[in-house]
């Protein structure tokens, strides 16, 4: 169990048990200072505390600390905690978007803070949900490829945003992953090709990404294997010759990496060499 600390409540006074108004609980043991206190400012020792005494969150929806209502929020009755969504701040706004229904957030989805708008992006589904391609932020357009049926992910093929895409290629449909393969992003095309099948990674024989070119060499139908062995790239190269080589195909002599030279033995001290002896 966690030692106990020295408390502080949310404008930085010591807490006070003796005149606490929850002071009953401490012989119930459902509260303790520096633990599971409602007036330290500490969220963790708030939430245990509203955690066990779950009848009691309502009474703190509307106290002047704002973490103080989000953790109340968390645990108060729906219908007290409609009306948080109107809060001031973004962290009470989220916690009740978590909580209540789609139908009683979904005026949110245009939230200033992203945080919330996450939240209702996750309740969403349908025409709302792709509506929210349309977002500011990467953060939440994330959220809804994630969420998106695949074959609806192409719609943020073009995303401005590389993570965005490198989810579409996560997700999409493999009926269109061909499409990315000249995505402008390398980390992108290293995605598709991942995903791609092996008979089509030839497309990536000359990617100008050392590691797209690696990603379809390891992946990629044996038969296109040795049009990697000429690759710019060592390490290309080798795991190329490598795979052909476990497969009982191995590549020409001069596509494979030079051995390292053999030290020569060290000469017999009383060894002369060219002596009349050795002749």
């Amino acid at each position: 169990m966690e030692e106990a600390v020295e408390a502080f409540d949310w404008q930085g006074n010591p807490v006070d048990c003796v005149n606490c108004p929850h002071n009953a609980l401490l012989a119930e043991k459902r509260c303790r200072k520096g633990y599971a206190c409602v007036l330290d400012r500490r969220i963790k020792h708030m939430d245990r505390f509203l955690k066990a005494n779950r009848e009691l969150a309502d009474a703190y929806l509307s106290h002047p600390y704002f973490e103080l209502r989000a953790v109340a929020v968390k645990y108060g009755g729906l219908f007290r905690i409609a009306g948080m969504i109107a809060d001031s701040e973004p962290e009470v706004r989220s916690m009740a978007v978590a909580r209540l229904p789609y139908e009683r957030v979904k005026g949110l989805a245009d939230d200033p803070d992203r945080r919330v708008r996450i939240g209702v992006a996750m309740k969403m589904d349908g025409p709302a949900l792709i509506g929210m391609l349309k977002d500011p932020d990467h953060h939440v357009r994330v959220v809804v490829v994630r969420r998106l049926a695949p074959e609806l992910v192409a719609l943020a093929m073009h995303d401005k945003e590389p993570g965005v895409r490198r989810w579409v290629a996560r997700r999409i449909v493999e009926s269109r992953l061909v499409e990315m393969c000249k995505d402008r992003d390398p980390m992108v095309r290293m995605e598709v090709a991942d995903r791609l099948a092996p008979d089509r990674l030839a497309l990536f024989i000359g990617d100008p990404d050392l590691r797209v070119r690696f990603t379809a060499a390891e992946r990629i139908d044996p038969d296109y294997l040795p049009r990697f062995l000429d690759d710019a790239e060592a390490i290309v190269r080798d795991v190329a010759a490598q795979r052909l080589l476990e497969l009982g195909r191995p590549a020409p002599a001069a596509s494979l990496p030079a051995p390292l030279p053999t030290p020569l033995s060290t000469p017999d001290p009383g060894h002369r060499t060219g002596s009349r002896r050795d002749a």
